[in-house]
């Protein structure tokens, strides 16, 4: 029960910040950025994540997505979690939409190193991030982040 809590609060973050994402989207701006990181190993919590960046993509939005940790597994070529409802998509499906939305989706610089997987382990569209660029593109003025 208590870890069903924290999943349940991520999501209201991941709700409040999307939905002011789309509020914001509406204006006269066309340079909507937002940075999401993906470091649960939940599929419902990596799920929701891909799904609202999806949207975002949709709207015209700039993504860029960093996998870590637990959600560094999304980025492995063979990695088959399972699909969710109500459309029977995987988190691995949402991530493959979205890179056909021109998102930037990259492991983080420590992922391969702490888990003994290679670059040629990613699969396609994948990259491998460097933290001097993600730390550029995070500072940006206007770009959003949000973390599950």
């Amino acid at each position: 029960m208590k870890s069903i809590k924290p999943a349940i609060m991520a999501l209201l973050m991941v709700l409040a910040l999307a939905y002011g994402t789309v509020v914001h989207a509406g204006d006269d701006s066309d340079d909507q950025r937002v940075f999401v990181t993906v470091t649960s190993g939940e599929a419902q919590t990596r799920g929701m994540a891909l799904v609202l960046a999806n949207q975002m993509a949709g709207q015209g939005a700039e993504v860029r997505v960093l996998l870590c940790g637990p959600g560094g597994e999304l980025a492995l070529a063979d990695h088959q979690p399972p699909k969710l409802k109500p459309r029977d998509v995987t988190p691995v499906q949402l991530l493959s939409g979205l890179i056909d939305q021109g998102a930037t989706v990259e492991v983080c610089a420590i992922f391969l190193p702490n888990t003994g997987y290679e670059e040629s382990d990613l699969a396609d569209g994948i990259g491998v991030a460097r933290p001097d660029d993600v730390a550029e593109w995070m500072l940006q003025p206007g770009v959003r982040w949000f973390s599950h």
